[in-house]
């Protein structure tokens, strides 16, 4: 199971403590209003981003759906994230907003709180989730729905870069090296991650864009190593970019005057 957060949240007048949510199983299709009283429509969730979430900062994500009912509601829908038919939820809190009628048409703006700082994240809930919402109604009962939507929940990577000597002789070797790190949530630091394949990219001095000159795979440790001829003066940068666990990651720029 995930873990439990406990947060007040205000917005537009609006004051709410979520503390649990009943997910639907996986398979369970979108019932209309007349049925559960509810329906959910126009969801998006981060601009259709992946969530990628570090050590210590607080990852805010937008969403917005409309909820439309039959009923009137106690609690302005919320959306959740969660999966194995329902039997895992990934825990945050979240701001919403209200709206003047609490029967028909509802249009919800929501921003949910990931914050690895202040509460337990676990790597193996790194991957992909589905969307569900849900509302409670002042007859006390709910209607909740799973939407069928994906949404990737990622572990933040970074590069570092070196290029070397600088400056250089032209048509003389440069070597660029580097390495792949990603967050651990359990540790709340940044571990080596070996494997990756990784480019290495590279713009003209003047340019305003950068071209990919070859692709290297990262050894055990993270570390990345290459030799390439030096042409002219530019700046070398690694770009990788990532997987359905861990976030893309560009280092920054290395600059090498070629003489």
């Amino acid at each position: 199971m995930g873990k439990q957060v406990w947060r007040a949240v205000v917005a537009g007048g609006a004051a709410a403590v979520f503390t649990a949510v009943a997910a639907a199983p996986a398979g369970a299709a979108e019932g209309g209003a007349a049925e559960g009283g509810a329906s959910f429509s126009r969801i998006q969730v981060n601009g259709g981003k992946p969530i990628v979430i570090g050590t210590t900062n607080e990852v805010k994500v937008p969403v917005s759906f409309r909820m439309t009912t039959t009923k009137q509601w106690k609690v302005p829908g919320m959306l959740f994230l969660h999966r194995n038919k329902g039997e895992e939820q990934l825990w945050h809190s979240i701001e919403t907003n209200d709206c003047p009628n609490r029967l028909g048409i509802c249009d919800i703006t929501e921003t949910m709180y990931f914050d690895p700082s202040e509460w337990d994240m676990y790597n193996s809930e790194a991957g992909a989730w589905r969307v569900g919402v849900q509302v409670r109604f002042k007859d006390g009962s709910g209607d909740t729905d799973d939407k069928g939507m994906a949404v990737y929940v990622q572990r933040n990577s970074r590069l570092t870069v070196n290029a070397s000597p600088e400056p250089v002789g032209k048509g003389k070797t440069i070597t660029v090296t580097g390495k792949v790190t990603r967050a651990n949530w359990e540790t709340r630091k940044y571990a080596s991650y070996g494997g990756r394949h990784v480019s290495l990219q590279f713009k003209p001095s003047g340019s305003a864009s950068y071209t990919t000159v070859k692709k290297v795979y990262a050894n055990g440790s993270g570390n990345l190593k290459t030799t390439v001829k030096a042409s002219k003066t530019g700046t070398w940068r690694w770009v990788y970019y990532g997987n359905t666990t861990t976030g893309a990651s560009t280092s920054s720029g290395d600059t090498v005057v070629v003489k």
